[in-house]
């Protein structure tokens, strides 16, 4: 694959993930009430709208302005924008691990937009199937999961046998 499509490839998949976030994000702003609870599925798939104005589990939620902005928008900006340039310069990575990268950091634009846009981020989905319950998170937070699964799955898979690798 010459570099002008792979390049193009890793940003439009980092830009697909943030944008289906952004237009999930922007539905729940406009059709949930704050004091809502929307029952998708009986009381195990809920939608319910908040805004975070911390990290993960509002991490972060308490500090003063300046560190917050610091913590919570310019280290991830600057993380993220390393994360492209990672992926841009290191042409030989296996395309398990530019996968999962890709949607690690097209989660972690998606929120860091909400919160540099809205000073906070919108998380509206909560999960509880009887073992298995969540708090409350947004469709970035599961991009950033399954991107982080992915690059799990890559530590585990010979490049031999990952079929995704192969020219």
């Amino acid at each position: 694959m010459n570099n002008t499509l792979r390049n193009t490839s890793i940003l439009l998949l980092v830009i697909a993930n943030a944008g289906c976030d952004q237009i999930s994000k922007h539905a729940a702003r406009q059709n949930i009430s704050y004091e809502e609870t929307i029952e998708v599925i009986g009381k195990h798939l809920v939608f319910t709208k908040i805004e975070n104005s911390g990290a993960f589990l509002s991490t972060g939620d308490s500090l003063a302005g300046s560190v917050k902005f610091i913590f919570l928008s310019l280290l991830p900006l600057i993380a993220l924008c390393y994360g492209i340039y990672y992926l841009i310069t290191n042409t030989q990575l296996p395309r398990l691990l530019v996968l999962g990268i890709c949607f690690v950091i097209g989660g972690g634009l998606g929120n860091l937009y909400d919160r540099l846009i809205y000073g906070s981020v919108t998380d509206f989905v909560h999960i509880d199937f009887f073992v298995f319950k969540t708090g409350i998170f947004n469709l970035a937070d599961v991009s950033i999961m399954v991107g982080m699964i992915l690059i799990l799955i890559n530590l585990y898979v010979k490049p031999e046998d990952n079929t995704l690798i192969k020219e």
